[in-house]
């Protein structure tokens, strides 16, 4: 059998691809899931579901929440528009103006109608993300700007409806199917795949080849040689199954690599966990309220600067600077005055207690008590009280003074005993280097030119992201441009009536 569309990979970015596919006429569709059914789904099942995307009025949202204003009082009014030009310009901002022009302007200005997409084809049901970005004020919740809307039930309900949709439209799905090379025709056009399952190896044939099987994150040679040795000793906060197979493949048959090979997205998580993240805990390994604290390495000295932006703004690259200390651990420390507001998932580990400083960083598993003391002491020296502007919804302004790295937002005195510590390491999730691809998805030769019958989505396209990531934007990305590479496929010459009439 020839398939009108192969699919390289399961998670939010190969299955939008897949029902795309079908959604543009691809009669015959196959998806390919390296992974046993039971660890199906990519690192799609470890994200938070929250989707950033573009909309001009908040009311706009109604549709994918409906009954949202019986559940919360108010609603609309704690969201604020969050226009194409606003999320192109925080993207440009994040990755310092590194972000492919094309790319990045083809995801914003496909943001909304992705989501939308998602919901009304893909049938991904969505929720408010209120206990990842929402704050509540007196009566009100206040959101951060693009971040109100998420699938329900976080990455997991993702998952579940992809596979639910792909189930109802009668995709094909493989598990165990390990793709291991990419198969060409006498004229370089991609026309299948070489297979490794149970029953050995094999040739599945393919008129067009969508690759979403993600980036490298998952390999230790792959992260040590391009990234960097701190890396390549991170713990993975995702699927073990992305080795970087599709990069490889394709770039074996002439793909041009593209973007940061060097950068990540690499979260902080409790560093109490093993290499990788129980499956079960999913993105529940997160430490990301640290702009309420302060954050300090094994040396006992503060490292980054916690209130610089919103967490949704900095954690990415937070989490790897802290890969970058010593032992690649740092602590996060707050008191009795915001321990409230630390989001949800701090409750999946139990924290260090104390009544006093002092007695606080005696219990820490750091290598200079001294030092971590005298850190505590300055920053509340140089820190304000909650009651001179503090404002968690919002940067706030307040800052310390007088200190060589400043706290520039949130700097409030560690004052209000008892007080807690929470260990953090930089969780990697995935990568940001990948393959270059034009506006249709497909993948671009060394020659500069398409390789046909070759596209691609997800994390395995290269240039978006540079040194950090504004939250929310991966899984928009990656179902925006799976739905651009399915229906580049499904339109692919080789699948037309009159490619058909040729060939017979």
């Amino acid at each position: 059998m020839t398939y009108d569309v192969i699919i390289v990979g399961a998670g939010n970015a190969a299955l939008a691809a897949a029902v795309s596919a079908k959604e543009n006429g691809a009669e015959k569709v196959l998806v390919l899931e390296k992974a046993p059914r039971e660890m199906r789904g990519g690192n799609t099942h470890w994200s938070g579901g929250v989707l950033r995307f573009a909309f001009d009025d908040p009311h706009e949202l109604g549709p994918l929440l409906p009954g949202v204003e019986d559940e919360y009082e108010d609603f609309y009014s704690g969201i604020q528009p969050y226009t194409r030009e606003d999320f192109h310009g925080d993207l440009m901002r994040v990755t310092s103006g590194q972000t492919d022009p094309v790319l990045s302007r083809v995801l914003v200005d496909n943001s909304r109608d992705t989501v939308f997409w998602m919901n009304e084809v893909g049938a991904v049901e969505m929720e408010p993300a209120i206990t990842l970005t929402g704050v509540r004020r007196e009566n009100r919740i206040v959101w951060a700007r693009g971040l109100v809307v998420r699938a329900a039930h976080e990455g997991v309900g993702l998952s579940r409806s992809w596979f639910a949709t792909v189930e109802r439209l009668g995709i094909e799905v493989r598990y165990g199917a390990s793709v291991m090379a990419l198969l060409q025709d006498d004229r370089g056009h991609v026309c299948g795949v070489r297979v490794r399952d149970d029953a050995g190896m094999s040739n599945i044939d393919g008129r067009a080849v969508v690759l979403g099987c993600g980036g490298f994150e998952a390999n230790v040679q792959m992260r040590t040689q391009h990234i960097g040795p701190l890396v390549g000793a991170a713990k993975v906060r995702g699927t073990p199954h992305n080795q970087g197979d599709g990069l490889r493949m394709a770039m074996a048959i002439g793909a041009m690599p593209w973007g940061q090979w060097s950068g990540c997205h690499a979260t902080p998580i409790s560093a109490d966990w093993g290499n990788f993240a129980p499956r079960e805990l999913t993105d529940r390994s997160n430490r990301l309220s640290y702009l309420y604290g302060v954050m300090i390495n094994r040396l006992g000295r503060r490292f980054v600067n916690e209130g610089e932006d919103g967490a949704m703004f900095t954690y990415a690259k937070y989490g790897r600077a802290i890969l970058a200390e010593p032992g690649a651990k740092a602590y996060q420390i707050f008191d009795s005055q915001v321990v409230h507001l630390l989001e949800p998932r701090y409750s999946t580990s139990d924290p260090i207690v104390a009544d006093t400083l002092e007695e606080l960083v005696e219990q820490l598993d750091i290598d200079d008590k001294k030092q971590a003391l005298r850190t505590l002491v300055e920053y509340n020296a140089a820190a304000k009280h909650a009651s001179d502007g503090f404002e968690p919804s919002a940067k706030d302004g307040l800052s310390t003074t007088g200190l060589a790295l400043e706290k520039t937002n949130w700097a409030t005195k560690l004052e209000a005993p008892p007080y807690y510590a929470y260990s953090a390491t930089g969780g990697i999730t995935f990568t940001f280097g990948g393959l270059k691809v034009d506006e249709q998805a497909r993948v671009i030769g060394t020659d500069w030119r398409p390789i046909p019958g070759l596209l691609a989505c997800g994390e395995m396209i290269g240039g978006l992201f540079y040194d950090n990531y504004p939250a929310g934007t991966g899984l928009v990305s990656g179902a925006t441009f799976g739905r651009i590479a399915g229906r580049s496929a499904a339109r692919h010459p080789a699948n037309s009536p009159v490619a058909e009439a040729v060939s017979a």
